[in-house]
């Protein structure tokens, strides 16, 4: 799936744009998309989980992507992956991996006009769509395939009180 979405996403992560990447787990796609944007690029990654950002942190370290993290130009936060991460926004692309119910409304707002978004929708049955917004801020909405994905929820519903 990965290697999917870094294909969906290829034509907005040139060197200098920005990209969002919700869920970001382990690490990986986030510094994908760091050597793609280049150091002159913002990619944020977001997870609601604290261990696995620390543990993305550390896998960036000692990935080829860690001159991104140390400059600056990549960074992993904590927090409501639902909600995006308003202080870099707006990106040219947003990556969601984990399934939402519906588009989150602040991830649409965070999209910049031409930009693209690749999101896992549904509850048991679920559709990997692909939004772009027009420069006019409409939106386009396709289904690329089916998938199975994690639900995109909060830190509560996920862990249960743990």
């Amino acid at each position: 799936m990965h290697a999917t979405c870094l294909q969906l996403l290829e034509d907005k992560l040139h060197p200098g744009m920005r990209a969002l990447d919700v869920g970001s787990g382990t690490g990986y796609l986030t510094g994908c998309f760091a050597l793609m944007v280049g150091a002159e690029g913002r990619v944020v990654g977001v997870d609601h989980i604290p261990e696995l950002v620390d543990m993305s942190i550390k896998n960036i370290e000692k990935s080829v992507a860690a001159s991104f993290l140390k400059k600056g130009s990549l960074s992993l936060h904590v927090g409501d992956g639902r909600k995006g991460w308003q202080e870099f926004a707006p990106y040219d692309a947003i990556h969601v991996g984990a399934a939402a119910s519906e588009i989150p409304q602040p991830l649409l707002d965070q999209l910049k006009p031409g930009g693209r978004m690749v999101i896992p929708l549904g509850t048991y049955f679920q559709e990997l769509k692909v939004i772009d917004k027009n420069e006019d801020g409409s939106i386009k909405v396709h289904t690329e395939t089916s998938v199975r994905y994690v639900p995109l929820t909060s830190r509560v519903e996920q862990l249960g009180g743990f």
